[in-house]
């Protein structure tokens, strides 16, 4: 196998040139032959059992010829892309340019490298200095949200609906005197302004009593999600009933002992306020990290290859997939609720992805000019954290190279972080 590699006209693109011996490429076909030949039924021979010269007569000498260059193509692109030192950030264009039996196999592969980054000033960057202080105001709005968690609702016997009551109807949703899909509930129960209904429910639920019906006009938003209903009038035919509210326990010591480990509601407040001094010290190191980042990769030049941004996108996509997996939700439903297709989708991605391309090459060009290095032993430490976070053995983690490899950038990209905050100057 052998790979010439020349630059395009393109900015970070290269074309290999890569050649794979003919007795190569005649064993991957004998291989895909003897793999697929229970398929070929050829007049005269049992199932399966035709010879290869017989087979190529019947279909075709280059019946065999894709496959087998699947089979020899992927690996010989891949070894010419490690011996030539290249960083790849695209799926490659390929043309085959040579391809028979007894020939050498000749293909090209047009590809995208990682960029070149020109680091401008990252010594000395100035960023505002970020600080956030816990008030009473901030302790006073927990212990709130606490009582909020720990209420419990009683039932309203003598009075209508009223704004924070919850009222448990039934409902059914018309547009155009047709019931439609989705608009109909049973003993469903809406907190009165929470905004969890089309805007306009809500309001006309007030004043509502026990066993009332009423039948409530309102207008779907433009922008709603499903394009039936978006900007129609409707009509929902509503009953009540039942109103309950809110009955919000006391402040005192004994609700400190019943939602907490503490026994006075002093002391409830003390760990309020050091828990809150903890997440703003870390909300401000996040932020004055991200600030520091987002300085020098203003000043910094670089040119980002399209397969770079058209990769991160669909990372970021499979991330979402993930995510609404757990929801038992598939992405297209995704893309079906935002009224967006997919390409529609990635594009509105793209700014972002280019920004986390733009931070990620920012941190590996200031680690390569600080000659910043994760140790031996910083490397170890984090792959026995992830062992033990995912139930895997820290042997087995550090036989993975690419694991490692994953680890070591994380921990110096970290580091460069560190290094940039450091050396601010903050104003």
């Amino acid at each position: 196998m052998s790979g010439k590699v020349e630059k395009t006209e393109n900015a970070n693109e290269v074309k290999i040139e890569v050649t794979v011996e003919a007795s190569k490429f005649d064993e991957a076909i004998k291989k895909v032959y003897f793999q697929s030949a229970k398929y070929f039924n050829i007049p005269g021979f049992r199932k399966g059992k035709a010879p290869i010269q017989i087979v190529e007569k019947y279909y075709g000498k280059e019946i065999f010829y894709e496959d087998a260059f699947n089979e020899v193509a992927p690996k010989a692109l891949e070894d010419a892309v490690i011996e030539n030192k290249l960083e790849v950030v695209s799926r490659p264009d390929i043309e085959v340019t040579q391809i028979g039996k007894g020939q050498d196999l000749i293909f090209t592969a047009v590809m995208q490298t990682k960029p070149e980054v020109k680091l401008g000033k990252y010594k000395g960057i100035e960023i505002k200095k970020i600080e956030y202080n816990v008030t009473d105001e901030d302790i006073k709005q927990e212990l709130s949200n606490m009582q909020e968690r720990n209420s419990r609702l009683i039932t309203v016997e003598d009075k209508p609906v009223e704004s924070g009551n919850t009222a448990v109807i039934d409902f059914e949703g018309f547009v155009d005197d047709k019931a439609f899909e989705g608009g109909k509930g049973e003993n469903y129960d809406l907190e009165i302004g929470s905004n969890t209904f089309i805007p306009g429910f809500e309001d006309q639920i007030i004043g509502m009593k026990v066993d009332e019906e009423r039948d409530i006009k309102v207008k779907f938003p433009e922008e709603y999600f499903s394009k039936d209903l978006a900007g129609k009038d409707a009509t929902f035919k509503v009953k009540l009933h039942e109103i309950k509210k809110k009955e919000l326990p006391k402040l005192d010591d004994e609700f400190a002992k019943d939602v907490s480990e503490f026994d006075t509601l002093e002391d409830l407040k003390k760990d309020i306020k050091e828990k809150q001094e903890k997440a703003n010290a870390e909300r401000a190191k996040y932020e004055t990290e991200d600030a520091a980042i987002k300085a020098i990769c203003e000043d910094m030049k670089v040119e980002i290859p399209s397969g770079m941004v058209e990769t991160e996108v669909e990372n970021m996509l499979k991330d979402i997939e993930s995510r609404l997996s757990y929801q038992g939700l598939k992405l297209d439903q995704y893309f079906k609720m935002m009224g967006k297709t997919e390409e529609e989708v990635k594009k509105e991605y793209e700014p972002q992805a280019i920004d986390a391309i733009k931070s990620r090459l920012a941190l590996e060009a200031v680690v390569k000019a600080e000659k910043i290095e994760a140790t031996d032993k910083e490397i170890d430490e984090k792959l026995e954290e992830m062992a033990k976070n995912y139930g895997k053995k820290a042997d087995e983690l550090k036989q993975n190279e690419n694991i490692k490899n994953y680890i070591k950038q994380g921990i110096e990209s970290e580091k460069a972080v560190e290094f940039l905050v450091k050396n601010a100057k903050m104003k």
